[in-house]
């Protein structure tokens, strides 16, 4: 029998925010083989895969695998390892691309792919690249003063600041394990901050090249390789003795770095007004990041993706509600998706609020009440 040939993965990792889903896109858009994903989201929902699928980009046509509830680098580690054998088997796919969640150790990712095929040399899939994608305007904004302590070796932290110290050295270990960075929203700043941050992230990872990026938009030659991944080039670095040390699987993401998250859900809609001023006037500083889909009660057709990381947040029309069709339309639609049909409100039919909320310390009863003010209850009386 005729040996299938060998499929290349792209590892594409990056703190939360970053623009990895973005940049993700951008590459698919220029990839001509036939590809499969698989996309890893901590939250419950994987917000992730919905926008791949949602945002302009067929996935209809590729294999597409989507981990939540945890991290590919420990608890999902595993099943990580069961969609890439089933992956390996496909004989139509000729590249994978794997996007891990924000807070995804790379090493701890690289080492269990190595680490499987070191276990089955005969596998059809291995990995040529892991790219980092870095928030130039993040970095900047609020990690500068932290990573440079890092770097000098400096232990008088600020207790207080512990929370941003312990992010930075997740950061740290991104960028220290990898062989391509992005570096991401440069747009956001001045050219002298700009070569600011790049030499800082350069005094970290001396040998990967590193592409200015505004949107993710990166050409897809410049970081995609048929050249196997050289564990060895960057065996020295501190990312790759802590992902030696988590390969017995006793410590999670969020045990090591203290991030958590959770899922608001609501059918009823929001009223714009009072959920722009949760977002700009109430919305807390403990909450790393957000994204989801919602709506709004005086734009009913409409999906809005709501995103925040960091200081910067956004909303913006992405798709519509199939509530929102004409009828022979919808019919046609929830005869054919019956995941969707089961799932029909009978009063608001798809239209649902359902945001990942992902953060350190945050006061989760807080956070939903100051949600359940901003429905609009002219809307739902």
């Amino acid at each position: 029998m005729k040996k299938n040939h060998k499929k290349p993965v792209v590892l594409i990792t990056g703190y939360l925010g970053s623009g990895k889903t973005t940049l993700l896109n951008n590459l698919l858009k220029q990839e001509t083989r036939r590809i499969a994903l698989i996309v890893n989201d901590m939250g419950s929902i994987n917000v992730d895969a919905e926008i791949l699928k949602k945002e302009g980009w067929n996935v209809a046509e590729c294999p597409m695998y989507e981990l939540q509830n945890g991290c590919i680098c420990c608890t999902l580690r595993d099943e990580f390892i069961k969609q890439l054998e089933k992956i390996s088997e496909i004989d139509s796919v000729e590249v994978v691309f794997v996007e891990a969640s924000g807070i995804s150790d790379p090493g701890a990712v690289s080492a269990s792919f190595l680490a499987y095929e070191e276990d089955n040399p005969d596998t059809n899939v291995y990995l040529t690249s892991v790219v980092t994608v870095v928030d130039a305007d993040r970095i900047y904004r609020e990690f500068l003063s932290d990573l440079k302590r890092i770097k000098e070796n400096d232990e008088t932290v600020d207790s207080n600041n512990l929370s941003n110290q312990e992010i930075s050295t997740l950061i740290v270990d991104q960028i220290e394990f990898c062989n391509f960075i992005v570096l991401n929203k440069c747009d956001l700043l001045s050219e002298r901050e700009l070569c600011e941050v790049e030499k800082l992230v350069r005094e970290f990872q001396p040998k990967a090249p590193i592409y200015r990026s505004v949107d993710g938009k990166v050409e897809l030659k410049k970081i995609v390789t048929e050249k196997p991944f050289d564990f060895e080039q960057i065996d020295s670095s501190s990312a790759i003795q802590k992902a030696i040390n988590s390969l017995d699987g006793t410590k999670g993401c969020t045990d090591e770095y203290g991030i958590t998250s959770f899922v608001y859900e609501e059918k009823r809609p929001f009223n714009r007004e009072r959920f722009l001023n949760f977002v700009n006037e109430h919305y807390p500083k403990s909450v790393i990041r957000a994204k989801g889909y919602i709506w709004f009660s005086d734009s009913s057709q409409d999906i809005q993706l709501f995103e925040q990381a960091g200081r910067n947040s956004s909303v913006m029309e992405v798709s519509y509600w199939v509530d929102a069709l004409e009828d022979e339309q919808k019919k046609n639609i929830l005869e054919n998706n019956p995941d969707l049909k089961e799932a029909w409100d009978e009063e608001f039919g798809d239209r649902e609020n359902q945001i990942v909320f992902i953060g350190k310390g945050f006061n989760r009863t807080k956070i939903e009440l100051l949600l359940g003010k901003c429905l609009d209850e002219k809307a739902i009386a």
